[in-house]
């Protein structure tokens, strides 16, 4: 199949479906009703594939959770207020040692805020807005192509840490049209048997799955096998996509919508003699601080450009120590910056701080 011409919620509708996902249950909230509106005109053409529309956002997070004990791949999706409903599910399918896609497309906030896009849910996201000592694997597309493949990436990634990852999207990139190419679909069939799931105990032993361990030491137990998961995790799946960092004087910090940004100011202040460069995390936890740290030796100086007040701040400032010097530049709550102002903002840090502004 050829290019198609599809806006971004769309986009992650089709990849999720062609990923193998058979389960989806959501609740409408806007900038993301494209994507429940497109998985249940395709789910209905799938057979074995089931679509709901809950009552809930606490519904949906739970109804995806008994979907995943039964061993489906399971996804639900909403915006910034939704996904706060959700966290005590996807704290539950962390427990529980359950995979599960979480589709975020974020709007401004707090409280109900507007449905402009934003990137305000970062701490959400890579912090854990649940209780209790846990992660999710957060990925961070900026295309339709991205969209794509981060989408299947999410399900290929839940299944094999067991554990729920998050699609950190914004309210431009799902109702953005761009022309993407999808894979063949898979057959989920012919997926790895998960042995720990529920689907009756005829013939075998009886399994148990349950996040409530009333024991301390078995309690203790497991949150000393997730962390050695996680672990595992941040050695080998941070991701992160350089840019013109091999001379730069200042490296801008950016993920999702803002680095598209940022990257056309990059290239606008490179016209004008002005060595920036991009660093783009494509995976938010793990953050990719090893690399951050690599690719930016010699650069003193770090402008983080971010949908809100600076959250991604502190997981720079933390990958990169006491030097390079770091600085931000964002705004908050939906207004969307454009390559002019960030190339601007870019201009003030080199020329306060006398940075080389030639590219000889």
């Amino acid at each position: 199949m050829g290019k198609r011409l599809m806006c971004g919620s769309h986009v992650i509708g089709e990849a999720a479906t062609r990923a193998g996902c058979r389960f989806y249950a959501g609740y409408p909230i806007t900038p993301q009703n494209e994507l429940p509106e497109y998985m249940s005109g395709r789910f209905a053409e799938l057979e074995g594939a089931t679509f709901i529309q809950a009552e809930s956002e606490l519904a949906a997070i739970n109804m995806v959770m008994g979907a995943s004990m039964a061993g489906a791949r399971a996804m639900t999706s909403s915006s910034s207020p939704g996904i706060s409903l959700k966290q005590e599910g996807i704290s539950y399918l962390a427990g529980m040692e359950l995979p599960a896609v979480v589709v975020n497309i974020m709007r401004g906030g707090p409280g109900l805020g507007n449905i402009a896009p934003s990137q305000q849910d970062y701490f959400q996201a890579t912090r854990g807005g649940g209780h209790g000592d846990y992660r999710a694997i957060v990925l961070a597309p900026y295309s339709g192509g991205e969209l794509v493949t981060l989408t299947t990436k999410a399900f290929d990634l839940a299944d094999a840490y067991r554990m729920p990852v998050i699609l950190l999207g914004d309210g431009l990139m799902g109702q953005m049209m761009e022309p993407v190419t999808f894979p063949d679909p898979i057959d989920p069939a012919g997926l790895p048997q998960k042995d720990w799931m529920l689907d009756g105990a005829g013939g075998r032993d009886s399994r148990l799955i349950s996040s409530l361990r009333l024991d301390p030491p078995e309690m203790e137990q497991l949150n000393w096998n997730l962390a050695r998961k996680y672990a595992a995790i941040c050695e080998r799946e941070a991701e992160c996509e350089p840019y013109l960092l091999d001379d730069a004087v200042l490296a801008v910090v950016a993920f999702g919508t803002a680095a598209r940004i940022a990257k056309g100011a990059v290239n606008r202040v490179r016209k004008a003699g002005m060595r920036a460069g991009l660093f783009r995390p494509v995976t938010l936890w793990p953050f990719p601080a090893k690399e951050l740290r690599a690719l930016t030796r010699g650069i003193k100086h770090i402008l983080v450009f971010e949908m809100s007040l600076g959250q991604m701040v502190e997981d720079v400032k933390i990958g990169v120590g006491e030097q390079p010097t770091v600085h931000f530049y964002g705004r908050p709550g939906g207004i969307i910056s454009t390559p002019h102002e960030i190339a601007d903002a870019i201009t003030r840090v080199i020329y306060r701080y006398g940075l080389d502004a030639s590219n000889s």
